[in-house]
Order: C-alpha cells, then structure tokens, then sequence
C-alpha cells in the first residue's frame, strides 16, 4: 500500500490564478484532469469511485485516514473501466455507504514543484484550493514521511502558499459533513 504525503490550502480565486501563473512559470504543467468523485467519509477512512473525465479514467481508491487526521494517507488503488463507475457507486451503496456519500466535480490542473505534485482546484465544497502531494512507498519510513512534509512546506512557502493546519482541515471537513447531513435530510423531507 502505497503512502501519501498530503497537505492542502483554501484560498480565492485571485491567490488561485497567482498560484497558477508562479506554476506556469516555474514548475512543469501536468495539464488538466478534472474528476467527477463519489467519496464516502467513513470514522477513520476515506472510500472514493472517480471518474477522471480529462484523462478517461476511472478507479476506486481507499485511503487509511482521513483529512484532519495526519498528513500521511496510506492508500490502495484499482483501476476500473470508466463504464463501470455507476456499477462501483451502486455496490458501494448496497453495501451501506449509501448514507456517507457526497459527490462533487472538480476542476483541476496538476503541475509538479521541486518534487511535489501540486493539484490546483476548484470544487463547490472546498472553493479553490489546492493539494501538496508526494507519493512514498508501501513501507515509508517516518524520517521518509518527515523529508517529503517538509519538502512539501518548503515547496508551498517558495510558492507563497499558507498550507492549512490539522485542526483547520479536522474543522472544515466537520463543518462539510454537518452540512451534508442536514442537506441530505432537508431533500427527504
């Protein structure tokens, strides 16, 4: 299982183009791959179905956490053909995690930093924001997590990024869930 080393920023939309430009300019374009996601927020996990329609693509990923909850996230992947997308949502959802799932698309554009890939997005829940990522083997070291976290800072602060915090991560995504949930129970009512 391989383990991902995450952080993440919110900001509006001028810091967002500021963003894009610096990386135009002095990182390498990965090009666009926008994603239309099924995530289920389970206690201590994170359970997706995505639709990668830039790339025509699809997979379902399971990470061992969840955001708020450290910044690695071991992570196991399949690759599933992009038809089969509604039939993954809908096992899912036989399988009772009907309840804990949100969709969203999200517009995204990848470029990768002095070694960091970097997602620079936009979705309806989080606004623009990006992710800071680098991708360590199935059997990480914490001298291995604690070199790429502090790669990604360094990358994040060169590029004038203010990373967020586990507690602002732990908060929004909260703040996201108890939003959801009375969504979900308004549209039933």
């Amino acid at each position: 299982m391989a383990v991902e080393i995450e952080l993440r920023a919110r900001f509006g939309k001028e810091a967002h183009d500021q963003l894009i430009s610096r990386l135009e300019q002095a990182g390498e374009d990965l090009g666009c791959d926008d994603k239309h996601i099924y995530f289920y927020v389970l206690p201590d996990k994170l359970l997706k179905v995505t639709d990668n329609t830039a790339a025509g693509s699809a997979k379902i990923t399971l990470k061992g956490s969840k955001i708020g909850q450290g910044v690695a996230f071991p992570e196991t992947e399949i690759a599933i053909a992009r038809e089969d997308v509604p039939a993954a949502v809908r096992i899912l959802n036989a399988l009772g995690f009907e309840g804990d799932m949100h969709e969203a698309f999200n517009q995204r554009r990848n470029f990768r930093f002095r070694g960091v890939e970097i997602a620079v997005k936009w979705s309806e829940a989080w606004g623009h924001h990006a992710e800071f990522e680098v991708l360590l083997g199935d059997d990480a070291s914490q001298a291995a997590i604690d070199e790429a976290t502090a790669r990604i800072t360094a990358a994040a602060d060169e590029l004038g990024v203010v990373l967020m915090s586990e507690q602002e991560l732990a908060d929004f995504t909260a703040a996201f869930e108890a939003a959801e949930q009375e969504r979900k129970a308004a549209s039933v009512s």
